[in-house]
């Protein structure tokens, strides 16, 4: 029971600290830091990522204090109203989006896309195997995508549209970066003992149905065989 105590106290602090969808931004003190101000320059065509709640946000830079990027979005679902659809798209509305799988490639302001956060510029080129394309290129690239999109979290995200106009591959860290603890949780054995001791949990709390059973026997039959 220590054992496994210790496992679960392990596996959550690692996923309290560990923000999946987001780069190492602590290369920014590398890499330099740049305000979301109408004072900061940057170029058309580079690539510009700001941290929101649980997860890096990228887009491509426009010119003009402009700004395309791939973002889920709840309101088209609700409503056609786009005035108020192109307000700038909260984290409750992102959220929610990610839900419907319900997003596009839409241009906003500088200001609107940092969020309140700050900006950091080209940080993947240095993660990157592949070279940055000429800027130009990467603009035109971006403004060709700008529309609806398909969406998914894990595989055709905001990072994945960014490295794409810039790279010419789309690749997301991010997403490399949850499989990676995804198949650590899963090639623990200990992770067999939890799934049981949740499934024997619901069995008494719900009863010996198929709808908790089967779980109770498949889940760690999987993890068994996995690790």
């Amino acid at each position: 029971m220590l054992n496994l105590f210790t496992f679960l106290v392990v596996k959550l602090t690692i996923l309290s600290n560990l923000n999946f969808f987001e780069s190492k931004w602590s290369d920014i003190e590398q890499q330099g830091r740049a305000k979301p101000s109408h004072s900061q320059r940057f170029k058309r065509g580079d690539l510009l990522e700001v941290p929101r709640t649980f997860f890096t946000h990228f887009g491509i830079y426009l010119g003009d204090d402009r700004v395309a990027h791939l973002i889920p979005d709840i309101l088209p679902v609700l409503t056609d109203d786009a005035r108020l659809i192109d307000t700038v798209i909260t984290n409750q509305r992102l959220i929610m989006g990610c839900m419907f799988r319900c997003a596009t490639v839409r241009v906003d302001s500088l200001q609107d896309f940092a969020y309140g956060s700050e900006i950091l510029v080209n940080a993947m080129d240095s993660r990157m195997s592949a070279r940055a394309l000429l800027n130009e290129e990467v603009a035109k690239r971006a403004e060709q995508l700008i529309g609806a999109i398909p969406y998914s979290l894990l595989w055709n995200n905001c990072e994945h549209v960014a490295t794409y106009c810039r790279y010419g591959s789309a690749v997301s860290l991010q997403t490399d970066k949850f499989c990676e603890w995804l198949k650590s949780v899963i090639r623990d054995r200990r992770s067999i003992i939890v799934a049981v001791l949740i499934g024997i949990t619901s069995i008494v709390c719900y009863g010996l149905l198929p709808s908790t059973t089967l779980p109770t026997v498949i889940i760690p039959f999987t993890l068994w065989m996995a690790s």
